[in-house]
């Protein structure tokens, strides 16, 4: 890990209105990841975690606050260069796939480069040598629908790393996997932030959590905690001047300052109604 800021959010708000009310999706919260930093956002159903990570990626509008991707505002950026900025710098891991049915795995790994327009010889070789790493070399020519659970979701995440990106960003990965499967999930993410890639996985399992270096707990978009599984890490983010995630909330449990607030009970949280996944 290093003091370079990959993330960096500020009084970040969102709501919806839904059956005639305002719903209070995520309250005044401040994260910031720095490069090479594996953290898992974790919570009870409706808690805030997908909206959370939809709006660190670009696909879903905040009402108030600031985020930055490489210190960039989002915020600022039309939707072209927001468009080019995820297809370059981010990876998306989604649990339920969204591969592309009537194109093959290969032909779904290599379609972020075809929308860069790179040439067909360079995607293909790209997408050859992750679906290998993948152990899905012999799968290239299958279908979506010919591929079992594990090996479309391993398909997701080659196709999340064609563009080599910065920032992973994962949606309950493992979340319909079952054991086996989950296992050569967690080990490729393992691989890869031993390869110097930032990962933020959304996640209600405590395996996949644990396996992060910081977890960050909401609870109807409330920041209520963060817990660190990793002494050294912690360390090196607080001598690069890394501060903990906090809220301006003043609910009951919010965390503030620059003191963090452990948590053991997933289930632990503010008192401040409901809201959305």
């Amino acid at each position: 890990m290093n003091n370079n800021v990959v993330l960096k959010a500020v009084g970040l708000q969102k709501s919806y209105k839904e059956g005639g009310r305002l719903l209070h999706v995520l309250k005044d919260v401040n994260l910031e990841v720095h490069e090479g930093e594996s953290v898992a956002i974790v919570g009870t159903s409706g808690s805030g975690k997908t909206t959370l990570l939809q709006c660190i990626g670009g696909l879903d509008r905040f009402d108030k606050g600031l985020i930055e991707i490489g210190g960039e505002n989002i915020a600022e950026l039309s939707e072209q260069r927001l468009t080019e900025l995820r297809n370059r710098r981010l990876g998306f891991v989604y649990q339920f796939h969204h591969l592309l049915p009537e194109f093959t795995a290969m032909e779904n790994v290599a379609m972020p480069l075809k929308i860069r327009r790179e040439k067909a010889s360079v995607a293909q070789k790209r997408a050859e040598s992750l679906l290998n790493a993948m152990g899905l070399a012999d799968r290239a020519d299958h279908l979506p629908s010919q591929l079992s659970g594990g090996e479309q979701q391993r398909v997701c995440v080659a196709r999340a790393l064609i563009n080599n990106p910065k920032l992973i960003l994962a949606d309950e990965p493992t979340g319909n996997l079952d054991e086996k499967n989950e296992k050569i999930v967690l080990d490729l993410f393992r691989q890869l932030h031993d390869q110097g890639t930032t990962v933020i996985v959304v996640t209600h399992d405590a395996l996949v959590a644990s396996c992060a270096q910081r977890e960050i707990m909401l609870n109807h978009g409330v920041l209520v905690g963060e817990k660190w599984n990793d002494k050294n890490a912690h360390d090196a983010y607080v001598a690069a001047g890394g501060k903990p995630a906090s809220t301006g909330s003043d609910a009951e449990g919010a965390q503030h300052g620059d003191s963090s607030i452990d948590f053991i009970d997933p289930t632990k949280a503010a008192k401040t109604g409901g809201d959305h996944e």
